[in-house]
């Protein structure tokens, strides 16, 4: 009898030892990891045309399809002797993404940019005084303006609230390089058309970019990081401001899984000056990120914020974006 008993506790835990674990890799299979914010460039010149994304080096199971939307609000302004803009930035953006096979795949997604109040300025204010940070201007004009002016190009557009920005259509591809355990290496490459039929920002630009995603996780940390660049076929592309016809960019991305529901991310890109139009269009424009990601059994929404750092004259002031994400 002792020895039967024996059998059976054994077989007994052997088998919820198996279960448990069986249970554990479902969870883990359940909670896809997502890779990188799905967050895109909010610089005024950088925003509004080609900008790559920091994306996972790592490939998705094939056949795995994503579809996705993402909204975003965004405060711009900058005061400089050469140049002033004062508005209003919002996205929304909707996609889809689909994992071929082990080395292809695809991405369509279509971005619409307007000009809305979104009342950021009174939080950003809030935001200055409460942590005794400069307003560099703010407090010397009035609240919700729309207005841009580059007396160089001869650029003066005034209250454009409701006008359309940009409205573009892109194709992602991209080609597994290196995969195994703990490293990614993808090759990306963007086709991108941006077409306002009318108004202030009226345009009809064809642009392309080529990235590379390089990705390392261990544990509960991954790492996501880019090179890319774009190319311009016209150098006009918001309210007929000089763009280079070259632009480079990079970031990295941090993710740490505080568990399987919850992750926490932080980012940062930095995008070369795209015009030579006045000094400080011209140099850097560096985005700080932070995000939050909340995993449903298939799907998973997304928190972010975006604050410039170090020019302040060259890229958005705050932005908030909220999006979902579903695996399928």
């Amino acid at each position: 009898m002792d020895k039967n008993y024996k059998q059976y506790s054994a077989l007994i835990a052997l088998s919820s030892t198996c279960f448990v674990g069986q249970a554990y890799a479902n969870n883990e299979q359940r909670y896809a990891d997502y890779g990188p914010l799905k967050t895109y460039a909010q610089s005024p010149l950088q925003s509004n045309a080609l900008t790559p994304l920091v994306r996972t080096g790592f490939s998705h199971t094939p056949d795995t399809v994503e579809l996705y939307a993402t909204s975003t609000i965004a405060s711009v302004w900058a005061h400089t002797d050469d140049y002033s803009a004062d508005y209003y930035q919002n996205a929304l953006s909707i996609g889809s993404f689909w994992q071929l096979n082990n080395k292809w795949a695809l991405e369509l997604d279509y971005t619409w940019r307007f000009a809305a109040n979104n009342h950021l300025d009174t939080l950003t204010k809030a935001f200055h005084d409460w942590f005794g940070i400069g307003q560099n201007g703010r407090d010397e004009v009035d609240d919700h303006s729309f207005d841009i002016s580059v007396p160089q190009y001869g650029v003066e557009i005034h209250d454009f609230e409701g006008e359309t920005i940009s409205n573009a259509f892109s194709f992602y591809t991209s080609y597994q390089l290196l995969e195994n355990r703990h490293h990614g290496l993808s090759l990306g490459g963007s086709l991108y058309f941006n077409y306002v039929g009318s108004g202030p920002f009226k345009t009809s630009n064809f642009e392309q970019a080529l990235q590379l995603n390089y990705s390392y996780r261990t544990g509960k940390h991954s790492v996501y990081t880019l090179l890319g660049v774009s190319y311009r076929h016209d150098d006009e592309v918001l309210a007929q401001i000089k763009y280079n016809k070259f632009a480079f960019s990079t970031g990295v991305s941090y993710q740490y899984q505080i568990s399987p529901k919850h992750r926490f991310l932080t980012e940062v890109h930095v995008y070369e000056g795209a015009s030579d139009a006045t000094s400080d269009l011209s140099e850097p424009s560096t985005e700080f990120l932070l995000g939050y990601r909340y995993h449903t059994k298939s799907g998973a929404i997304e928190l972010s914020m975006i604050e410039n750092v170090f020019n302040m004259d060259n890229s958005t002031d705050i932005a908030f974006t909220v999006g979902y994400r579903h695996r399928m």
